[in-house]
């Protein structure tokens, strides 16, 4: 007995708007990039960068966002004399370990053309850079 599955993946170069340092709900931005969401499958949203991350928390209050700011930087200080990698500022080595904590990618599962989240989360842009340009993601929907 054969089975055949037919499995569809679509994939999306996005470019994100400069951000200013700290946590950025990015879902609206992600969900306006993408054609359509399938019946089923999974959405892979992953970041270009090494100083930048991607993690899923709440999305209702925005304190929040300002407390995984301050925790973050209470944890991994700037400007520590063990730090070698400063060459390109203060920030930059403290945001690579802020970004090797939370990971470069997230994945949501997709039912009935919908990201299936939870009723108060949303996907952040966990920005760690004083001065950062534009985030690139490639988002890939596998159905």
């Amino acid at each position: 007995m054969f089975f055949y599955i037919y499995i569809m993946i679509q994939q999306y170069h996005i470019q994100l708007p400069a951000f200013s340092r700290g946590f950025h709900i990015i879902t609206d931005h992600i969900l306006n990039s993408v054609d359509q969401l399938p019946e089923k499958g999974v959405m892979h949203v992953f970041i270009q960068h090494t100083s930048a991350a991607l993690t899923i928390n709440e999305n209702a209050d925005s304190t929040v966002l300002l407390d995984f700011e301050t925790v973050f930087n209470k944890l991994i200080p700037e400007n520590v004399p063990y730090y070698r990698h400063i060459i390109e500022g203060s920030d930059d080595m403290p945001a690579h370990i802020k970004a090797s904590l939370l990971g470069s990618s997230v994945n949501i599962p997709v039912k009935n053309g919908r990201l299936k989240l939870g009723t108060w989360q949303g996907i952040y842009l966990c920005e760690f850079r004083n001065r950062a340009g534009k985030r690139n993601l490639v988002i890939t929907v596998i159905s």
